[in-house]
């Protein structure tokens, strides 16, 4: 996308910015080059930088004149974004750039997320670093790494040199709504040691895609297909139409444990005799998903494939294929409790994420459990720790974070909101989120931190649909730098 296309629609330094970004591979788990890009930033306008081992950057600039007295204030987001693609796409994330297109009011990605989630927070504060003429306090701005996969540079990131009073995290993607709280988070990996044996039959695959997905918290109550327990459901029906005529050599689903998995194949060897009752099947679940997912997932497609020969293979023994489908058929997911205090907002949930069986290899499950709660949080652990322990399996956890709970006092939303009134004509929302944003590890390392999260409209995040609403930039853009204007009549916090 050349810049003449959206040149005007957009704060120049804004978009310059998101646009280098990128350019720049920063999966989770691949954030050096864009850490180092940010690094490469600060040092060439001579600010003050500092990057760890986690790739976590800081970068401070001081107050403008007129501001000494205000309280710092963090911008923060962080680097890494979801890696996920259309089944028809060839892109490689670890090496080619985003291409990104102009639809309209909206930026989008060709086949892929746009990374908007949370490039732009970076685009926002090195174009507010950047500018010469935007009257600010003292700023630290930080980026942190591999925030997708359980806010692990957060958690590895030295708090205790920080000043600031305010926090203005930048990973919100609902104009006019302030994020105030949200739920904690941790994954939970369990794997279960599986049986194999010398099978003859011809190859099947059959290849359930095209489900809507989504965010595991934002989206967990919208009701959405889990492609990896609409398998299962698959696979058992095979098993009780077509008995030991099939056998199981594999089966793959979902790439994220943050992402509602979107896909999922399943390989089987069938006899020559059961291959019809295999397409039966398959095609007797496909109208049943559609059927209950009608509106959910009306891009649901079941798709089967079948060899020409019967060739020698490994397959699951009958017994490892029944407890393969008992663990899937039992699995915990979704939404697990409401909150009472809180009508239509999830208060505790868990999302199977990452399944996989390769041959000759054990069953490996990836579980994202949220919730508001920590008692309710370690329940699921618990669960989940009984449930690998009952099928033989280990059970492991990663990526724990805290939640961060509602203050009813915050004179940074008593700002926040009065700029809105003034700019928008409207007042904002206040919403705690099932989703997990790094507020509450600051909370936890800043002693007497007022934070609120925030950001511009965005669509479809985690997956190929993600797009970033160009007016909705630039409407946020002048509300933040209103704000930091602004921040010369706060009182220092801490």
């Amino acid at each position: 996308m050349e810049y003449q296309e959206i040149a005007g629609r957009m704060p120049e330094k804004v978009f310059q910015y998101f646009k280098a970004i990128s350019r720049i591979p920063r999966g989770s788990g691949n954030t050096k080059a864009v850490s180092d890009y940010c690094m490469a930033f600060a040092k060439e306008r001579g600010l003050v930088c500092r990057q760890d081992e986690a790739c976590n950057v800081v970068i401070i600039k001081e107050a403008s004149p007129g501001y000494g007295e205000a309280p710092t204030v963090m911008l923060q987001g962080h680097l890494d974004m979801v890696c996920a693609k259309d089944s028809s796409v060839s892109h490689d994330f670890e090496k080619d750039p985003l291409k990104l297109v102009l639809d309209g009011d909206y930026i989008r990605a060709e086949g892929t997320t746009l990374g908007a989630d949370n490039g732009i927070a970076v685009a926002y504060a090195l174009a507010v670093l950047d500018s010469d003429d935007l009257p600010h306090p003292r700023l630290e701005c930080v980026f942190t790494s591999d925030e997708e996969t359980g806010m692990v540079g957060a958690n590895a990131l030295d708090m205790s040199g920080f000043q600031a009073s305010f926090l203005l995290n930048l990973d919100s993607d609902n104009e006019g709504v302030f994020q105030v709280g949200c739920a904690g988070g941790i994954r939970c990996n369990l794997t279960v040691p599986m049986s194999w044996e010398k099978r003859r039959g011809i190859p099947v695959r059959i290849w359930l895609h095209g489900l809507s997905g989504g965010h595991s918290g934002v989206d967990i109550g919208l009701g959405r297909g889990n492609a990896v327990l609409l398998t299962a459901r698959i696979l058992d029906e095979l098993l009780r139409a077509a008995g030991n005529q099939v056998s199981v050599c594999g089966m793959r689903g979902g790439t994220q444990d943050n992402v509602i998995p979107s896909d999922c194949v399943l390989d089987i060897m069938a006899d020559a005799g059961g291959l019809e009752t295999v397409r039966e099947a398959a095609a007797s679940m496909e109208a049943v998903f559609r059927k209950e997912y009608p509106v959910t997932d009306p891009g649901l497609k079941l798709e089967v494939s079948c060899g020409e020969e019967a060739q020698e293979g490994t397959a699951l023994t009958v017994r490892s294929a029944a407890a393969l489908r008992a663990f899937l058929l039992n699995a915990p997911n979704g939404v697990q409790a409401m909150n009472q205090q809180l009508p239509g907002q999830v208060k505790t949930s868990l999302n199977l994420g990452i399944f996989k069986l390769e041959q000759n290899g054990s069953v490996s499950a990836s579980f994202l459990i949220r919730s508001d709660l920590h008692t309710e949080k370690q329940a699921l652990c618990r669960r989940l720790e009984t449930y690998a322990d009952y099928f033989g399996g280990a059970y492991g956890t990663a990526g724990d974070y805290p939640e961060w709970e509602y203050v009813p006092q915050s004179p940074l939303r008593e700002l926040l909101c009065q700029v809105y009134r003034e700019q928008y004509g409207s007042e904002a929302k206040m919403e705690t989120i099932h989703g997990g944003v790094e507020c509450g590890l600051f909370a936890a390392g800043i002693p007497g931190l007022d934070a609120v999260s925030m950001g511009p409209q965005m669509e479809g995040i985690h997956t190929s649909r993600e797009r970033l609403s160009i007016s909705s930039v630039n409407r946020f853009w002048n509300f933040l730098t209103e704000v930091l204007r602004r921040m010369n009549q706060m009182e220092c916090k801490r």
